[in-house]
């Protein structure tokens, strides 16, 4: 079980969704840097207590009470996403999501705050099941402007105002997406833009809805190539081999947009994928996608939920101008300026208990890997 903490704070979770924490409703605005959850020990009736690991040598370590369910999910309730700190679960039984801020290192756990969405309404021809992410308009459910948008496996996109749902009010708006390049891929909230964005599978399109003004039809941004890199006739082949994710990433800081393309290989026997190449491309407003090796002073974070990314130098030991990837049985970091890519590879589940994640960051962080 992994979990990783980043800015204002950005959170996480590998095992089994990624959670993106920040300050807000549910925490305070305190900066946090990158950290793990390595493991998780009984603790009471129902509950765990969660250790964090940090990035930074000398962090203090930190300890959190956490529900048993959101951790090891089962057949009842399972652990979908988040979105600046607030964890989404999926109770099967009676079809509905929850929003926690109970993995938020900096919330509080002796006064968790838990907020019950409305029942889902299934789209015809489409399915409630199986999602694929969540994301916010805002760092906290409970402000009154804030949608959350919920992507589903499929041509569904569903979305709510969870302050509604504070005085059962809220109901869910569903929409049918039309283009299937969209129906794998995960959605997220432009702040620069104010709507939520989807790339489309292939890397050819990106789909923007203003859900904050109820607009279901989608502005469709149409992506040009600029300065691809010549690759060998090796690399054109292993790369040829792999199975594309497509990420969009937008720095709070900096106010840039980025499109990251991982290219993944099964292995193992098809019990795990590791990362072979990454290709990072900044997004232009009218749809030129420039390839790029160098993103300055930004961190990007890539794994099974919403995507970001963080300034280097507000975090010692957080290196510049790298995506670090965590995944259910890899942990990869790769270097844009010439390519190279470390990592762990697991069968199945990557234990993170048995890996010592401190020193992997400061080996990153020393001259060796400079």
């Amino acid at each position: 079980m992994s979990l990783l903490l980043g800015y204002s704070p950005k959170l996480f979770i590998r095992k089994p969704v990624l959670v993106r924490a920040s300050g807000g409703g549910s925490s305070s605005l305190v900066q946090t840097p990158p950290c793990f959850i390595l493991g998780a020990d009984p603790c009471g009736a129902d509950h765990v207590l969660l250790e964090y690991a940090y990035s930074m040598k000398n962090h203090p370590r930190l300890r959190k009470k956490a529900p048993e369910q959101l951790v090891y999910n089962d057949a009842e309730v399972t652990t979908i996403g988040s979105s600046h700190g607030w964890v989404a679960s999926l109770m099967h039984g009676v079809g509905t999501l929850r929003l926690h801020d109970d993995l938020n290192p900096v919330a509080s756990d002796a006064n968790p705050k838990r907020i019950l969405l409305p029942p889902l309404v299934t789209v015809p021809h489409c399915q409630t099941q199986i999602v694929t992410n969540v994301s916010l308009s805002s760092p906290s459910p409970e402000d009154e402007d804030c949608v959350v948008a919920v992507k589903f496996l499929g041509p569904q996109l569903s979305y709510c105002r969870p302050s509604s749902a504070l005085g059962s009010k809220s109901k869910w708006f569903n929409i049918r997406i039309a283009n299937p390049s969209f129906f794998s891929s995960r959605v997220m909230f432009s702040e620069k833009l104010n709507m939520f964005r989807i790339p489309g599978a292939g890397g050819q399109l990106i789909g923007s809805w203003d859900l904050c003004k109820d607009q279901h039809t989608p502005k469709i941004l149409v992506l040009r190539y600029r300065y691809l890199p010549e690759l060998s006739e090796a690399e054109r082949e292993v790369m040829d081999t792999c199975f594309t994710t497509e990420h969009l990433v937008e720095s709070q800081s900096t106010g840039e947009t980025f499109l990251v393309n991982c290219f993944r290989q099964s292995v193992n026997g098809g019990t795990s994928w590791e990362t072979k190449a990454v290709m990072v491309f900044r997004v232009l407003p009218l749809g030129n996608a420039l390839y790029t090796q160098d993103i300055g002073d930004l961190t990007i974070f890539i794994s099974k939920s919403e995507a970001f990314c963080v300034r280097a130098s507000s975090f010692p030991d957080v290196r510049p101008n790298e995506v670090y990837i965590l995944e259910d049985t890899e942990i990869a970091f790769f270097r844009l300026a010439d390519s190279d890519i470390s990592g762990e590879l697991g069968d199945d589940d990557l234990d993170l208990a048995d890996l010592d994640l401190e020193k992997m960051f400061e080996r990153l962080s020393s001259d060796e890997f400079a």
